[in-house]
């Protein structure tokens, strides 16, 4: 049973709450807040890399600060950012399939 109450994880659910008014518009991420890390939001975005570069513009995350890697055996793409945001740590976590390239004649 957690210990915390409501008030604390005040950091991640005001933050939500302003991304919601500005950000309204953007595409709707899967969104999580847990009592493991009640300071943390996070946003994740399956399938389509394109809703998390929206979000990573908007919120100014530079480029360079995105973590890259694979997972699933060189199947799956997962991009991941962090930025502090009213307050809370905003963790943004992208998830794409990586197609394998198209042989020709049934080459490799």
């Amino acid at each position: 049973m957690s210990t915390l109450t409501l008030t604390d994880m005040a950091a991640p659910l005001r933050a939500l709450r302003l991304l919601t008014a500005e950000y309204g518009h953007l595409p709707a991420p899967t969104v999580q807040v847990s009592t493991v890390y009640p300071d943390r939001l996070e946003l994740t975005f399956h399938d389509d890399l394109s809703d998390f570069e929206a979000w990573r513009g908007v919120l100014g995350i530079a480029p360079s600060s995105v973590e890259y890697g694979e997972q699933s055996d060189g199947r799956t793409r997962v991009l991941r950012a962090q930025v502090d945001y009213a307050g809370a740590l905003l963790r943004l976590t992208g998830y794409a399939t990586i197609y394998e390239a198209a042989t020709v004649g049934g080459a490799a």
